[in-house]
């Protein structure tokens, strides 16, 4: 682990939609090149967090840190939001986020996708965001299909052009939530191995994950959540190799066969 400041730090983080509490007090913390997978139930709160994180949701209690500076909060409790729209902003542009459903849009083509953001969020050269945009098509293995549509393209393909647009943020961090649900198994493949060549450069990630394989090969630091708490957390050899908790052992037996 890096002693410098983490890139992120969630502190007592508590989120409710209304009378439903859907994170009750959880800490987590990623430093430059961690690897930190989320895993639980459907419903334990993995994806909110995620969210919030991003400041995509607005959470009622605690702290969270991008790279040591904390997010400035307005109001109290349910009235609570981000109080700064910049800081908001470049927080967002810098934990880039990778979403289940891939999230391209229909009618531009898969490099206009990608160098979109760049452009218009980041004020970027179009010349400049278009070469890095062919750059990261090439690494995760699509720089073929920047002329095409998302409608032309299998699922994996899709979501690799996905991480690509993530990546052209040039992010400190990249949040990936379940990246490879909504994908056929042979599919899956694909993007799990794009995760993984970036886990070996030494990026900063935070994944959602169904898939204990894939959390067990990439990740520095697992994380169990049930019912909205950390049931357990630790090195994945621990995780999985001994998990402690009951809820832990029986939550792997129930996705052994998945």
């Amino acid at each position: 682990m890096n002693a410098s400041n983490p890139v992120i730090e969630i502190r007592n983080l508590h989120k409710a939609y209304g009378q439903l509490e859907v994170l009750k007090g959880v800490d987590i913390t990623a430093h430059a090149g961690d690897v930190v997978s989320l895993i639980g139930s459907s419903g334990s709160g993995k994806s909110t967090l995620l969210r919030c994180c991003n400041l995509l949701e607005d959470s009622q209690q605690g702290d969270i840190l991008f790279k040591g500076e904390p997010v400035t909060w307005k109001g109290n409790g349910l009235h609570r939001h981000p109080g700064d729209a910049k800081q908001v902003l470049r927080i967002r542009t810098n934990l880039s986020m990778v979403f289940q459903q891939f999230n391209l849009w229909a009618h531009m083509t898969i490099l206009q996708n990608v160098m979109e953001a760049p452009v218009t969020v980041l004020g970027r050269d179009r010349d400049e965001a278009e070469t890095a945009a062919r750059k990261y098509l090439d690494k995760v293995g699509i720089g073929d299909k920047c002329d095409v549509y998302p409608a032309q393209l299998s699922g994996g393909q899709q979501q690799r052009a996905a991480i690509a647009r993530a990546l052209c943020m040039e992010p400190e961090a990249l949040l990936f939530d379940e990246p490879t649900s909504a994908l056929d198994p042979e599919l899956e493949q694909e993007v799990v191995k794009v995760i993984k060549d970036l886990a070996q450069e030494g990026r900063t990630m935070l994944i959602v994950t169904h898939d204990m394989k894939m959390a067990s090969d990439v990740s520095d630091h697992v994380v169990f959540l049930h019912q909205g708490l950390i049931e357990e957390e630790g090195a994945p050899e621990h995780l999985f190799g001994a998990p402690k908790s009951e809820r832990l052992q029986g939550f792997l037996k129930s996705t052994t066969h998945v």
